[in-house]
């Protein structure tokens, strides 16, 4: 694609033998272009698109916004007949964070609990829709600063499809926790027909965790969808969606364990230690979301400089 960048790597050892390997892999329903255009579009839109300092942004935005999200979900539970719901959903914040750092949002939850801001009209409740809205166009903002993008929205568009797409992040949270509960019922019933032992076999936890991958990739799917004005291209199923879910449950493996065994954010900082390890969790979810619009987004570009 870019005549200086392989006339460099052809006079790299071993690398040049990967570039000519990489240009004989056809990529199917990109009109003949290889994987190593692909890759190679790819990493010159990590490096010229900021990176880092984009991630940055969209995690600052999206931490300021947690707390408003939570307040928005938790205004909703008595609206909501299902037993147990509040239950669950404190359960399904407990798996989605990190080790260790559930107490810190836990303590907001309970002052939200127990000083309640009123019903759907009240000014605790607008303003956590407005904060919640924020945090959504800040990562929208991150995805028109790529490299690859040339199309932007007005703002009072972007802010609109922000609402909309926060609104509908948090119908799929509301509908993943009543799937995760109505099978958890169902379990129980079958546990007391006789039909199957659910307890030696984990089928609860093996259930939510799939569930909760099915949750994970459907709002990356949403939000490369409706991130910029190029999203209208992109499939539900996209590499860059199935990138950013399997690397940030990867990464959210990896950073269990740190947590548990090598960190010492606790001894050095005390308590503030935790909203710290939750702030470079978010910083690193948000630069493996960046990952996965970059790629879809080298993608959608290749296929318009084929076509021009």
């Amino acid at each position: 694609m870019t005549k200086h960048v392989e006339d460099n790597l052809e006079k790299i050892p071993v690398i040049n033998l990967l570039v000519a390997f990489g240009k004989k892999i056809k990529i199917p329903g990109l009109e003949g272009m290889s994987l190593y255009d692909v890759l190679e579009m790819y990493i010159i839109g990590i490096v010229k698109g900021a990176l880092t300092t984009r991630a940055s942004g969209i995690a600052f935005s999206f931490f300021m916004a947690i707390f408003p999200f939570l307040l928005f979900i938790l205004t909703l539970i008595p609206y909501i007949p299902i037993d147990g719901f509040q239950e669950g959903l404190f359960s399904l914040i407990r798996d989605v964070l990190p080790p260790k750092t559930f107490s810190a949002v836990d303590n907001v939850i309970n002052d939200i609990i127990n000083n309640q801001y009123g019903g759907l009209l009240s000014f605790g409740f607008l303003a956590s829709i407005f904060l919640m809205t924020n945090g959504v166009n800040a990562i929208f903002g991150g995805f028109e600063y790529s490299y690859h993008i040339q199309e932007y929205r007005n703002i009072i568009r972007a802010y609109i499809i922000s609402l909309g797409v926060s609104l509908l992040m948090s119908f799929f949270l509301i509908i993943t926790v009543i799937v995760v509960i109505l099978y958890q019922i169902a379990l129980a019933k079958f546990d007391e027909i006789g039909w199957i032992d659910t307890t030696d076999l984990n089928l609860f936890y093996y259930g939510r965790g799939l569930f909760f991958l099915i949750m994970i990739f459907t709002i990356v799917s949403i939000l490369f969808r409706f991130g910029t004005k190029q999203g209208k291209e992109v499939k539900f199923f996209s590499p860059g969606a199935i990138l950013t879910t399997l690397v940030s449950l990867f990464t959210f493996y990896l950073f269990g364990i740190y947590i548990v065994k090598f960190s010492t954010y606790n001894q050095l900082y005390g308590s503030i230690g935790t909203l710290l390890i939750l702030m470079l969790f978010v910083w690193l979810n948000a630069i493996i979301l960046l990952l996965g619009f970059e790629l879809n987004a080298s993608i959608y570009r290749l296929k318009r400089i084929n076509k021009a």
